[in-house]
């Protein structure tokens, strides 16, 4: 399985505080499964703004050994 490192910003980074973490994973579901598996909130990670290796991405995107993936909250406004 590839090993993807999975970064995380904003309120995932403070309710989990985990700032950064290595997941082996072959698809995005795989991915998400593990993110659970370590804690972190199916719901938190749903509405999730994706970005792979820098670029704007869906959850249908290939992943592969090395990608950096970073998970972006949506920002709360008032």
């Amino acid at each position: 399985d590839p090993m993807i490192t999975v970064k995380l910003y904003g309120l995932l980074r403070v309710e989990s505080g985990i700032r950064e973490l290595q997941v082996q994973a072959d698809t995005w579901k795989d991915l998400y499964q593990k993110l659970e598996q370590a804690g972190l909130k199916k719901q938190d990670l749903k509405g999730c703004y994706v970005m792979q290796n820098g670029a704007a991405k869906t959850r249908t995107s290939k992943l592969k050994d090395g990608d950096v993936v970073q998970l972006l909250p949506p920002v709360a406004g008032g």
